[in-house]
This record gives structure tokens, sequence and C-alpha cells, in this order.
């Protein structure tokens, strides 16, 4: 007998009026099958970009298809993790079975993925000492959320960096301009600005107007190899305990 087959990976991403933002996606999507074809991945989103979440769950039953790993395209479990997704998911035709699997952060993968950002865009390990670096994440109004993005950075600082501050382009404080003039009140003799999105869009260029007073600006995590790693161990440990079943 040939083994069942292994559920499909729906990857959720927000959407955005940004056309750079679902190409991101579609790019992170393409390492992820290229590192896994043995998974069938497809992309839906909450709003803006086609295909929705909803017609991909409807196109899947009419295939035949039982099995599916909703994967929220998210670095924090705040509001669209909490409430959207779900609701979304328990909309899904009924003959489906859905598991939601975990956001993606936080992760030491995704740390590895920020450094990797931050050599590309100039900076060498023999840097980390005399750097502050400006943890920007888009912010939400989650205390939940928040508080995992104040951990992240207080983790990272204990990897060598001068000083990590967090900061926020929307929702919280600080902004990415406070947190670089607060790197530079610390003495940190460089400062770098490493943007906690996934891709290019609103909130993530109102943290690249605020890194104006920064030295380095690092691009977004996007489709980085670590962030397509992080992506597959989440499915993978969604494929085994049901988290959200739909209809039976």
């Amino acid at each position: 007998m040939s083994a069942p087959a292994r559920p499909v990976l729906l990857v959720v991403a927000h959407g955005s009026r940004d056309p750079r933002h679902a190409a991101t996606v579609h790019a992170l999507v393409r390492r992820v099958r290229a590192l896994r074809p043995d998974v069938r991945v497809e992309t839906g989103f909450l709003d803006f970009n086609v295909p929705s979440v909803q017609g991909v769950l409807e196109s899947l039953e009419t295939e035949g298809v039982r099995d599916v790993v909703a994967l929220p395209l998210l670095l924090t479990r705040a509001f669209h993790a909490k409430a959207d997704i779900p609701a979304v998911l328990a909309a899904a035709p009924p003959r489906l079975r859905i598991r939601q699997a975990e956001v993606l952060g936080p992760s030491p993968l995704l740390l590895s993925a920020l450094e990797r950002r931050l050599y590309e865009a100039g900076l060498t390990p023999a840097n980390k000492p005399s750097t502050g670096v400006v943890l920007a994440s888009a912010g939400s109004s989650d205390p939940e959320a928040i508080a995992v993005i104040a951990e992240i950075a207080r983790e990272w600082r204990h990897t060598g960096w001068c000083a990590v501050r967090p900061a926020f382009a929307s929702a919280s404080l600080p902004r990415t301009e406070d947190a670089v003039r607060q790197l530079r009140a610390l003495g940190c003799a460089r400062v770098a600005v490493a943007p906690y999105v996934l891709a290019p869009g609103f909130l993530p260029d109102r943290i690249a107007r605020g890194a104006a007073g920064a030295d380095v600006l690092a691009d977004v995590l996007g489709p980085a190899p670590e962030v397509a790693r992080v992506l597959l161990q989440r499915y993978d440990a969604a494929r085994v305990p049901v988290v959200l079943a739909v209809g039976a």
C-alpha cells in the first residue's frame, strides 16, 4: 500500500495593494517548494490579492483534497492569527480537515535570517560589538505580540551586538527613528536597522523612512532560506496533531 498523501500546505498571506508584497510571498513559496517537492504548496490571501484563502479551499475541496495545513505567514501571534484566519478557515467547505499551524516567530532561524540581511547590507560579524541594532517590526495592539518582539530583542543582544532595541511602525512605541536616536545616545559607533517583516509594503516603507539616521538598513526577510525552513518546520509540526478540524 502506498503511504497516505501529505496534507496540502496552504500559505495564508495577509495581502497588500503594494505589488511587491505578493511578489515576495510567491518567491518565498517557490523556495519552499524547491526544499520539499513532496509537499503540495498553495498560496491564499486574506485581502487585496488573489487567490483568496476561501477560493483556494473551495478549489481544493472540488479536487477531492481532504487534508490541509493552513500556515499563517505571520511573525507574531496577534489578531490575524487569533481571529481573522480561524474565521476564514471555519467557513471552509465541510469536507476539508484543516489544521492551523503556528505563526513563524519566534525562531532562532529568523534571527539567523535577520543577521543574513544585515551582512548583505554591508555589516560583518566583526562589526557586532560596535553596532547597535533596531529590531523594527510592523507593530501591533496585541500585548502578547509586543512582548514577543521585546524578548527577541533581548535574546539577540546576547549574541554580541552593542545593543538591540525594538521599534514599531504602528500601534506601539518607540518608532524606528526614536530607537535609532537611543542607540546613538548609548554610544554605539554604528547603528543598523533590521526590519522584522516578511515583505515590502506600507509599514516596511515607514520603517525605511525612520531608518534615515542609521548607517545601515537591511532588507526585509522575504524569501530568505531560513524563513522557508521555519515555514516547513511549522508545517511538519501541524501535520500530526489536529489543531483545527472543520467538518468530518
